[in-house]
């Protein structure tokens, strides 16, 4: 199922419509679709380099409008289906320490999810559950996803196809690794 989306998705890059298809994967990845934009805009940038900086924007803000819908289902479904379960299992209690400890950090989680492989539908949802604030949400969602976003379109618009697999096959571990080395910097500076 899986493959057939993905296949689905990248059909859409030739599209005569491919900018909207663009807004709609970016908007309801951030919430629901298993497949990333990433999927749908390094065609397009391929096809179209001189607009990659433009096709990076669109999904930019689709991704964080889509972030925003996230955030809504947890924020507004937790009362109707999370809390009646987790009052059945007995843990609301834990489930409030784990909200307190998320949104300690949570600004860390929606930029970690925002640039990395790990899904960012995941944090979306989550912040609107412990109710992250939205202001901090919005503006690391922002940022996040414009990192992620305008360098596959810079590395694209600078060095074209050749770069396709690297970035296909690579980029996440990159930022993966970038995140890694970035809080292991901000623990050894806070612990020695």
């Amino acid at each position: 199922m899986i493959r057939g989306l993905y296949d689905w998705t990248m059909g859409l890059a030739s599209h005569r419509h491919a900018m909207w298809a663009l807004v709609a994967v970016s908007f309801i990845e951030s919430s629901v679709f298993p497949i990333p934009p990433d999927v749908l805009m390094i065609p397009m940038v391929l096809a179209a380099r001189e607009r990659a900086f433009w096709i990076a924007t669109v999904a930019t803000l689709a991704s964080v409008a889509g972030g925003c819908l996230g955030y809504a289902i947890g924020f507004f479904f937790m009362d109707a289906v999370g809390t009646p379960i987790l009052e059945f299992y007995g843990k609301t209690e834990s489930f409030d320490q784990l909200a307190a400890r998320f949104n300690e950090m949570g600004g860390w989680a929606v930029l970690i999810a925002g640039v990395t492989p790990f899904p960012y539908k995941v944090i979306t949802i989550f912040s609107g559950v412990t109710q992250l604030d939205f202001t901090l949400f919005m503006g690391i969602s922002v940022l996040a996803r414009a990192l992620r976003f305008f360098i596959v379109a810079a590395l694209l618009w600078r060095f074209g196809a050749p770069i396709r697999d690297f970035i296909e096959k690579r980029l996440g571990l990159m930022f993966t690794l970038f995140v890694v080395i970035l809080l292991g910097g901000f623990m050894a500076v806070k612990y020695l």
